[in-house]
């Protein structure tokens, strides 16, 4: 890396239990045992407020965790592949991931990843304790986002939208692709139970954070706790669009 070029300054913004936004210049690399070839860096954490871990991984030539992920009998994870290819298994199944592959494994279920491009593959991944309901239980599932036809968002044209997962009650979160056209916007200015992580795929914008404005670009992650105001709109020629994990189908819960 070597020395600095200018003074130390930082876009990242750090609100623990409200809100972040952490720039990847800013990123430093942790060890997660299991991964092997692999830089990765934690984004949001139940250090950060939030109830589930995100990470954003490089993985190399030879990268991949042969000890597997997840597989506890209370924790599903979730990877998307932001570009290159990458072998997955849920326990006996195997997928082929290119750009926008994911897969989600339920509880007790282990993923295993292996880089198989030419070059470097980088992937969002996910984990989180599930919530079981009675009587209902999530299902190993795979896809490319770039398959699915966006619809509108909230019957707005230039706001549009993919569920990445079945929208069952069986399973108690979802991910989302959510890509707003130039000068596009939420309807409004959100306030709700419900908590993201989100990685930005393209594009520019301003977001709204606990009603503080903030420049957001490609290559960001926000954080937004549950109740903290929440919006955003497009600027630049590009669309602003992000993949983001959001927890639905359960009852708040009685501490």
């Amino acid at each position: 890396m070597g020395y600095p070029k200018d003074l130390l300054s930082s876009r990242s913004i750090i609100k623990h239990g409200l809100y972040a936004l952490i720039a990847p210049e800013g990123l430093v690399n942790n060890v997660v045992p299991g991964f092997e070839n692999c830089i990765i860096s934690i984004l949001g954490s139940p250090k950060l407020g939030a109830s589930f871990v995100d990470y954003i991984i490089t993985m190399q030539d030879g990268g991949k965790n042969a000890e597997g992920f997840g597989g506890q009998a209370d924790v599903e994870t979730f990877v998307y592949v932001i570009e290159g290819k990458v072998k997955a298994k849920a326990d006996e199944q195997e997928f082929e991931l290119k750009d926008s592959g994911y897969l989600y494994c339920p509880p007790g279920t282990t993923m295993y990843l292996e880089n198989i491009a030419e070059g470097d593959s980088r992937v969002f991944l996910y984990k989180q304790k599930y919530r079981p309901l009675e009587g209902k239980k999530p299902w190993v599932y795979s896809g490319h986002s770039n398959d699915i036809e966006y619809r509108d968002y909230d019957d707005m044209h230039n706001v549009h939208i993919k569920d990445l997962l079945p929208t069952d009650i069986d399973f108690d979160m979802n991910f989302h692709i959510l890509s707003f056209d130039p000068a596009a916007c939420h309807p409004f200015i959100e306030t709700h139970v419900q908590e993201h992580g989100a990685y930005l795929l393209s594009g520019e914008g301003m977001y709204n954070l606990d009603n503080e404005w903030i420049p957001v670009k490609k290559g960001d992650y926000i954080f937004m706790g549950p109740y903290v105001q929440q919006a955003g709109y497009a600027v630049g020629r590009e669309p602003l669009t992000y993949v983001y994990s959001k927890d639905c189908n359960r009852d708040a819960e009685l501490k």
